[in-house]
């Protein structure tokens, strides 16, 4: 990334476009409700024949919030009922015996709890939680257990129950501290109380601390960010992802009251971006890719210097090749050949579960050159190169001849010192990584460029 955000402002007008963040390949939006829970079933007993006793990863969605933060892209139900909790907890319990009966006797390299969030459940639930996985699924030696945190609801109380049931991670939702920018978003969250949240996760023994940001917010400055970044760095996070606002109003309408407090352009944001790049690596951070960053000994940033970095739909992994579990209301799956997505709507979730049935709204049979692709995008977003001969060994077939006309059509971005090629590879420039989404986006098959699918990929 150049330390001058200017230097790219032309590139960002030319070439960003909305499109996928390729947390799977193909993406969501290519599900259909051609599948059925019938497919599911199918898959899922697939896995385990081929897959006999590997390790899964899990993760659980936590709907709940307490108010509604208006910049938010996920599935929420807004609630101060703790009943509904309980309701929510039995429906759980229901899937988890319904999959771990296909899925066989596995055990979790990861298992995380989202959201929401997941600390709407007080000490009792979450404790409540964890044995009900634990009932069905081990831990495996070195699992990654982690879950996401809102420091404005958090007591000792659920530290203490976190870290009893193995939670070795937390994710603290941050986004700015410009209590202007919170007022904006509907999320008053003063920073004494992410300092407050970070001291009781680690008092409890929960030491490793991510930190979520989100730039391209209403009323987002580069002073006011600057500031932002140094109360981050303050809680000494070992990971920090920072997200660029996705505005999706047609999926999900109270984004449009941003809209009234004004968003800024891609140049201004591409500036916050450029800032917090130069902040975290002078910080001694490693830009894993994308939107992610982690002090030199995290695992991520090992899995990126040794070339084992993984992505699924909770973003950049180490567990490459694990098959992912995903329970609760709007939670997506994924084995080696295949992607399903539950219910959105809890009530139809809740009756398919009533009927018996895994509560699958819709997914998709990854075809042979879907694989193919998969594992191209993959390294675009993990290794931010292509070698031709090992993509070739990879998939079979010779990559440079059979994906000729897609890397003819890179033609403008190696122009533009996005990309360069040569010597068998192709390499996204440091000039070229705010546009990483787009690279990849030229290997994408399926892909259709319209209005109301993507969120801009800058």
């Amino acid at each position: 990334m150049p330390p001058d955000a200017r230097i790219a402002t032309g590139l960002i007008r030319r070439h960003a476009v909305p499109g996928p963040r390729y947390t799977s390949y193909p993406a969501a939006t290519c599900f259909t409700d051609a599948y059925t829970p019938a497919d599911a079933l199918d898959d899922l007993r697939a896995d385990r024949a081929e897959n006999p006793g590997a390790p899964v990863s899990l993760y659980v969605h936590l709907p709940f919030c307490r108010s509604l933060c208006w910049y938010c892209g996920c599935n929420t139900i807004v609630s101060r009922d703790p009943a509904d909790a309980d309701r929510y907890l039995d429906d759980i319990g229901r899937e988890i015996a319904l999959v771990a009966g296909e899925a066989g006797a596995r055990k979790f390299g990861q298992l995380h709890l989202g959201g929401g969030t997941p600390t709407f459940l007080d000490a009792g639930r979450l404790r409540r939680l964890a044995g009900l996985v634990r009932a069905r699924f081990d831990a495996e030696a070195g699992a990654e257990i982690s879950v996401e945190v809102d420091p404005r609801h958090l007591v000792a109380e659920q530290a203490g129950a976190l870290a009893e049931a193995g939670f070795n991670r937390a994710s603290l939702g941050v986004q700015d501290t410009a209590p202007a920018v919170q007022k904006a978003i509907h999320r008053e969250q003063p920073h004494a109380l992410n300092l407050a949240a970070a001291a009781l996760l680690r008092a409890a023994g929960i030491r490793a601390l991510n930190v979520d940001l989100i730039y391209g917010l209403p009323g987002q400055t580069p002073a006011g960010f600057a500031r932002t970044l140094e109360d981050a760095l303050e809680l000494s996070p070992s990971r920090l992802s920072l997200f660029g606002y996705a505005h999706v109003p047609w999926l999900r309408p109270a984004q449009k009251l941003l809209e009234r407090a004004g968003l800024p352009p891609p140049e201004a944001r591409l500036e916050l971006f450029a800032l917090a790049h130069e902040r975290l690596l002078a910080a001694g951070y490693v830009d894993i890719g994308l939107d992610h960053f982690a002090r030199p000994d995290d695992e991520l940033a090992l899995a990126r210097a040794n070339g084992t970095l993984h992505r699924n739909f909770q973003g950049y992994s180490t567990r490459a090749g694990a098959s992912l579990i995903g329970l609760g209301v709007t939670a997506i799956s994924s084995t080696r050949t295949s992607h399903r997505q539950n219910f959105r709507d809890w009530a139809r979730h809740r009756a398919a579960l009533d009927a018996g049935r895994l509560p699958v709204e819709r997914g998709l049979r990854l075809t042979a050159e879907d694989l193919r692709r998969r594992e191209i995008i993959m390294r675009v977003m993990c290794d931010r190169r292509l070698d031709f001969a090992a993509l070739s060994a990879a998939i079979g077939g010779d990559f440079e001849r059979d994906y000729a006309r897609e890397l003819a059509g890179l033609a403008d971005l190696e122009a533009d010192g996005i990309v360069k090629t040569g010597g068998g590879t192709l390499e996204v420039t440091e000039r070229g990584l705010p546009l990483l989404r787009v690279v990849a986006m030229r290997f994408d098959a399926r892909h259709k460029p319209g209005p109301n699918r993507h969120a801009m990929t800058v």
